[in-house]
């Protein structure tokens, strides 16, 4: 099952028993089995601060989910260029990204360049894929308060694909489940970190409105405020085909 952990939420889940014997994957799955829409529409506004400059852009986000737990996502720039980004993910298997440059040109984003920025952000090409926890092993490290909520803390590290950082931990809040953080670890040290804010009920779906990619060493974040939001709207399937990068 995936769950994607930056635009989409969840719901509140009784436990089924003590808390103190759920394991990391056992959270993990907790998290991931939550009520999800089978389709997401929004705009998204970007702001990209890097020292004293502040960088804004907006661009339309659609999702669809498919069976064998599979999605496909497309990140539509609106301004200030035209820029595309078109994601199948998979199980078990690298995820499919393709990139529409403003000059027209598509190219295929390499899994060798899954860790790079994506559009000078804080947020890498990895970052905007769906997480399959079949492909982590998950374990408990502990607790903690995260976004004001007492949270566990579970490690995970990739073993199937691409490996672009050595592991993350998630913050995932003890009253339902829903992920309010996660670091992410490269080359053995703490790089960055992601937090949801204003958190609120949409269709029965927790959902941030605010999101922030923020560098552990405080010299840079990315936000993104959602302004637009809509749930299990009929997405026809050639919005996802690589056509529609044109």
């Amino acid at each position: 099952m995936k769950f994607r952990s930056i635009f989409i939420g969840s719901l509140i889940l009784v436990f089924a028993h003590s808390a103190s014997a759920l394991t990391g994957y056992e959270i993990m799955k907790k998290s991931d089995a939550l009520p999800q829409p089978a389709t997401v529409q929004s705009k998204i506004i970007m702001r990209i601060h890097k020292g004293k400059r502040v960088v804004e852009k907006a661009f339309t986000l659609l999702i669809k989910k498919y069976p064998n737990n599979e999605d496909k996502a497309i990140i539509s720039f609106i301004r200030p260029t035209k820029i595309k980004l078109l994601t199948h993910s998979h199980k078990g298997r690298n995820d499919d990204q393709w990139l529409r440059l403003s000059s027209g040109r598509i190219k295929r984003i390499a899994s060798s360049s899954k860790g790079k920025p994506f559009v000078n952000s804080h947020f890498y090409y990895e970052d905007l894929s769906s997480v399959d926890i079949d492909d982590y092993n998950f374990k408990l490290i502990g607790e903690a308060t995260a976004m004001g909520a007492p949270c566990y803390k579970v490690e995970g590290v990739k073993k199937t694909g691409e490996k672009v950082y050595d592991h993350v931990v998630f913050y995932v809040r003890k009253a339902d489940f829903f992920v309010v953080r996660i670091d992410f670890y490269k080359k053995g040290k703490f790089l960055k970190f992601l937090e949801n804010y204003d958190v609120k009920k949409v269709d029965g779906i927790l959902t941030p409105f605010r999101m922030s990619m923020k560098l552990a060493n405080g010299k840079g974040r990315t936000d993104l405020f959602v302004v637009g939001l809509k749930y299990n709207a009929v997405i026809p399937d050639d919005k996802f085909r690589k056509e529609a990068l044109r």
